[in-house]
């Protein structure tokens, strides 16, 4: 039987990018690699604003190819040629956007490190005897290569990926396949992520404990991103993952003490 913790919660899901991983350094990498390229015109010093543009989406892009409306390559072409006119660079042809595809891929997956407190809030949670697990929208292949490049593959095991179902959160079947994996109920599985609606909401949605993570300086300009609303609807905000820990009543993670927790036997339903 699992063991039980403190309030009851038996695992920890957890979303990956911007969550487990720093992707927005690494999508800031990526910006600044086509922006060399393909707007040569542009100062270094917008290239936030550029990186504001690519996570906001404002159309929409990446989450209709979430929902299945639309494949990979649809949105990102979008996305990119969105850029380009925002910020008055060439529009893309066939052979521009393949280059542009290069660049970008090659600057961003050298980029990805892990945020620190990732790895010891991880090996506390194991060695407190609660099980963990990684959700995630986007496909399979890229996030193991994003686990293998920050270390993380033997300390959360990847449980539902967008290739599971085709879709991914908010859609409930893909919180309640995660838990179905851990093989615990919904109700003692708490749920954390970067995103207040397609993550905490969604997951409280599910009938799982939903907690958003509001890193500092992290917000992308999505809907809902107001902590009061949350927190009056029951979901817990947190600005990092010792914060987690803390709603737990779990100690702060000592050097090395998470270490023999890395490589512990995985919940997931394959074993």
């Amino acid at each position: 039987m699992t063991p039980t913790g403190p309030l009851g919660v038996q695992a920890v899901l957890f979303d990956l990018d911007d969550t487990l991983v720093d992707t927005a350094a690494a999508f800031a990498a990526a910006v600044a690699a086509v922006a060399e390229e393909f707007l040569p015109h542009l100062e270094a010093a917008r290239h936030p604003e550029v990186l504001a543009t690519w996570r906001a989406d404002t159309g929409g892009y990446y989450q209709a190819h979430v929902d299945g409306l639309i494949d990979y390559r649809t949105q990102r072409r979008a996305r990119a040629e969105q850029i380009q006119e925002r910020f008055g660079g060439e529009a893309l042809s066939e052979a521009g956007f393949g280059r542009w595809t290069q660049l970008w891929d090659r600057a961003f997956s050298s980029s990805w490190v892990a945020f620190d407190d990732a790895v010891p809030a991880l090996g506390a949670l194991r060695s407190a005897g609660l099980g963990v697990g990684c959700v995630t929208n986007a496909a399979a292949a890229q996030q193991q290569a994003k686990l293998a490049a920050t270390g993380l593959t033997e300390t959360v095991p990847l449980l539902v990926t967008l290739d599971t179902f085709g879709v991914g959160k908010p859609d409930p079947r893909v919180f309640h396949e995660a838990v179905r994996r851990l093989n615990v109920p919904a109700g003692r599985v708490l749920y954390v992520g970067d995103e207040p609606v397609i993550d905490a909401r969604a997951a409280h949605a599910a009938g799982l404990r939903g907690i958003w993570l509001d890193r500092p300086g992290r917000r992308r300009g999505h809907a809902g991103e107001d902590p009061e609303a949350l927190r009056a609807d029951g979901i817990a905000v947190v600005q990092d993952l010792q914060g987690v820990l803390d709603l737990l009543h779990l100690p702060p993670p000592v050097a090395n003490d998470w270490s023999g927790a890395v490589g512990q036997r995985s919940m997931s339903k394959e074993e």
